[in-house]
């Protein structure tokens, strides 16, 4: 039986260093894009982003063909959204600021990291403006999220802000902007007063379904929650104690 080799590591540091030197350098590069509406010349290596990404691996899975290859035009990201992602895939770790970058590239683990720390820093986070300027699939896991440190009720505000800004600048109303998300909303974990308050509120701002907050009532008139559907009566780590939360985990007879 043949003896294992010896593996011999070096250090990280150095390594990355190494490769965060690659990022948008012509040098060797073998692939540009032109990005953002500033379009923006951005230079990389087309092994490392397929490797890596399996969005680069179907965007570059063609073999370029002779001459100087055409640019690879992404004029819907952000060019330092697109550079935080290079970054992320040369050196595996990036230094974020109000963009959201995980989501379009599919990088589940830069995804990850983002949810967790929104988790633990809630509150903070829904007063940002990168929160506001969130697209509705990035929005979407953080509503489903069992761990987000924030009440219920705040979190609905936090959802109308989102869709106000959003209907301001796509030029559509706030239900329609709030449609692919709001149904994440647990609204059965809002108290009787808050949930009228919030049912007022939404005949003069459309933002959740008639339906949905009927969904809500009917868990407090039948003093039960919905087992068969959970996540509506789940919840979160922040979710502020409410007489009525002890109904919630019995199922509907």
């Amino acid at each position: 039986m043949e003896t294992p080799g010896l593996v011999v590591r070096g250090e990280a540091a150095p390594f990355s260093t190494a490769l965060r030197s690659l990022i948008n350098n012509p040098r060797y590069s073998d692939v540009r894009f032109v990005v953002g509406q500033e379009r923006q010349e951005v230079f990389a290596h087309r092994c490392l982003l397929a490797c890596r990404c399996n969005f680069f691996q179907r965007l570059l899975g063609a073999e370029p063909g002779p001459g100087v290859p055409s640019p690879v035009v992404l004029s819907t990201i952000p060019a330092e959204a697109f550079l935080a992602v290079l970054e992320f895939l040369y050196t595996n770790s990036v230094k974020l600021h109000r963009h959201s970058v995980a989501v379009t590239f599919g990088l589940g683990p830069l995804q990850e990291r983002c949810i967790a720390f929104i988790e633990a820093h809630s509150q903070e986070a829904l007063r940002t403006r990168g929160f506001l300027e969130l697209s509705a699939v990035a929005l979407l896991p953080l509503l489903r999220s069992d761990k987000l440190c924030v009440d219920e009720a705040e979190l609905v505000r936090a959802a109308r802000s989102w869709a106000r800004v959003g209907a301001a600048v796509l030029e559509k109303p706030v239900a329609e902007v709030a449609a692919p998300v709001v149904r994440e909303l647990r609204l059965a974990l809002l108290a009787p007063a808050e949930l009228s308050a919030l049912e007022e509120q939404n005949r003069r701002e459309p933002l959740i379904p008639a339906e949905q907050i009927v969904e809500a009532w009917k868990c407090h008139a039948l003093q039960r929650g919905d087992a068969a559907r959970g996540a509506p009566c789940r919840r979160r780590r922040g979710t502020l104690p409410r007489e009525h939360h002890r109904f919630l985990d019995l199922p509907f007879k």
